[in-house]
This record gives structure tokens, C-alpha cells and sequence, in this order.
């Protein structure tokens, strides 16, 4: 079985913080985007990919929880996980740390478009990318 569950690392630059060297709060979502971003690539699919067979995944949810600041130079890591897959959505779940204390949780879930901005199932051949055996 693939495990669906990626864990990138990223060291806050001084462009992400605001004046007091604290990461500006809609930066995490850029940060969640590239834990999706390499999730997805670990298990063998880019977002180029998708976008050449025609498909676009935007995001029509996110959610995060703030519970402490990562700051300017701290080395965060990302740990990404599918949270479902249904006909034409999907959820990703994301939990950043700086070392072993959690500083942000949430989720964003993404539609599934072709390229007249039309919902549409996840063909076969990203499904067999989201999807484990035995969901």
C-alpha cells in the first residue's frame, strides 16, 4: 500500500514575516501548497501533469488553525496527508511544526475543473494516483 503521507521541510525567509519577523499569516497557505505540491509528486504525479491532461484543482476550502508563530529562519516542517478523495474532490490535511511543537493545522479541499471551469470526476488516472488500495 502507498503511503499518502509526504514531509518537506522549509526555512522561513525574511520576504514571509512581517515587521516583527513573525510569518504573515496568509503565507501558510503558500506553505500548505507546497506540502500539496510534493505530496502529489512522491506519489508520482506534478501539477504540471494534471493541467497537460486538461484538469485544474483550485482550492474552494482551507482552513488553519494558528496556534504558535514560526518566525524568521526557523526550519518548518510540512507533513501533508490526502484526507479523502470523493468524485470530484479532495481534501488535504497539513500539520507544521518547528521541531517537535505544532504551529499551524488545517486543510484545504480542492474540485476538480477541466478547462471550461466545469466540475468533473477525477479520471482513472488521478484517482490512481489520490486513492489508496481498499478505499
Amino acid at each position: 500500500m502507498r503511503k499518502r503521507r509526504n514531509v518537506t521541510y522549509y526555512r522561513v525567509i525574511y520576504g514571509d514575516c512581517d515587521s516583527m519577523a513573525i510569518t504573515y499569516y496568509a503565507n501558510y497557505l503558500r506553505l500548505f501548497e507546497i506540502g500539496r505540491t510534493e505530496l502529489l509528486r512522491e506519489l508520482g504525479m506534478t501539477y504540471r501533469e494534471v493541467e497537460d491532461n486538461g484538469l485544474f484543482l483550485p482550492a474552494t476550502e482551507a482552513y488553519l488553525k494558528y496556534i504558535k508563530p514560526a518566525l524568521y529562519d526557523d526550519l518548518l516542517r510540512i507533513e501533508t496527508m490526502i484526507g479523502f478523495v470523493r468524485r470530484a474532490s479532495s481534501r488535504f490535511d497539513y500539520t507544521i511544526y518547528r521541531e517537535e511543537n505544532i504551529i499551524v493545522q488545517g486543510y484545504t479541499i480542492h474540485a476538480c475543473l477541466d478547462k471550461a471551469n466545469r466540475i468533473v470526476r477525477f479520471p482513472d488516472f488521478l484517482l490512481n494516483v489520490l486513492k489508496v488500495e481498499g478505499e
